[in-house]
């Protein structure tokens, strides 16, 4: 499966869906000055892969429902995801995203933060329109989960000791949760029974973390041009992810993490840390417990009536497992 192969079932939700974020654009811009619209159109009108609103949608189609209640769930998701990328640049110092400029990069962090703090209250006011206090609740609470998660990743920077409890926590909050919510959403507006909606939560649950554990195996493994900067530089940046806990484990005595931690030589130590992690098994057992995810997501989806539907969120646990960047 490629990445677009989960979009062709959902093509015209999709489209509606980015519809409405080019309305939010819009909308504002008659409303307000001339840099809120510039800015909103710099990050609505450049569609990433939309994967968190395709499973929203996805996941609403196990029950005949009113169609129009997920799409703007799945709008609001988007925004959402847009908000934590926003800040996530400023705060990583990235200058390119989608292949494009970054707020913080064009137009300075503290504008960058204001934008972020913006398109979050445009995502919750897109969600108060589906009228459903159980989404909404659950959506206030995920955006206090991804701020949780980057405030532990911060606290937690250059902490060579963090345990994989303490990661498994960071990576649900920072990108499971979404996911989580994602799906759970979809099949909450269209109907469907308590059980369905189990399913479809735990299989974003999973899901997400597979998508976290392979990004930060791809930090390691992929190229520049392909994951957008430098191999190793969450750990450049102090951030502790799978491999190198993996890493510590395996080598406890002398081990390049705890110097680079530890404030000796970073340049030496990161790359002998990067060679360790890739000319081990340290890779095959991050991806061993990426794949458990992905295996456990589609066993979460195992009992819903099989479909065309079904047959693509397997087929995404297997994209995730597959991507390159």
């Amino acid at each position: 499966m490629n990445k677009f192969s989960i979009h062709e079932l959902v093509q015209e939700e999709l489209k509606a869906v980015e519809a409405k974020l080019v309305l939010t654009a819009e909308k504002r811009s008659i409303e307000d000055p001339q840099l809120l619209s510039d800015l909103l159109q710099h990050v609505l009108e450049t569609p990433g892969k939309l994967t968190r609103p395709a499973i929203t949608i996805l996941s609403s189609k196990f029950h005949n429902h009113d169609h129009d209640l997920p799409i703007t769930m799945a709008g609001a998701v988007e925004l959402l995801h847009i908000a934590t990328l926003i800040h996530d640049d400023t705060v990583d110092e990235s200058s390119i995203r989608r292949g494009r400029e970054t707020v913080s990069s064009k137009w300075g962090d503290k504008i960058a933060v204001l934008l972020g703090d913006y398109v979050f209250a445009a995502s919750a006011t897109m969600v108060c329109e589906t009228n459903n206090v159980r989404v909404i609740k659950r959506f206030s609470e995920t955006i206090m989960d991804l701020s949780s998660g980057e405030l532990s990743e911060m606290s937690n920077s250059f902490n060579w000791q963090l345990t994989k409890a303490e990661y498994n926590q960071r990576i649900y909050y920072k990108t499971a949760s979404l996911f989580s919510t994602s799906s759970e959403s979809g099949a909450i507006l269209s109907g469907a029974p308590e059980n369905i909606i189990q399913s479809l939560k735990n299989y974003g649950y999973h899901l997400g973390m597979a998508f976290q554990i392979v990004d930060d195996i791809l930090d390691f493994e992929g190229s520049q041009d392909q994951i957008g900067k430098p191999v190793g530089n969450d750990l450049r940046q102090g951030t502790i992810t799978l491999p190198s806990i993996l890493l510590i484990e395996e080598y406890p005595k002398d081990n390049p993490i705890e110097k680079l931690c530890k404030n000796r030589d970073m340049e030496t130590n990161l790359v002998e840390a990067i060679s360790a992690i890739q000319n081990s098994d340290i890779m095959a057992k991050s991806y061993e417990i990426a794949k458990d995810h992905c295996g456990q997501a589609k066993l979460a989806i195992s009992l819903l009536p099989n479909s065309k539907y079904k047959t693509c969120l397997v087929e995404l646990a297997d994209y995730v497992m597959d991507r390159q960047y």
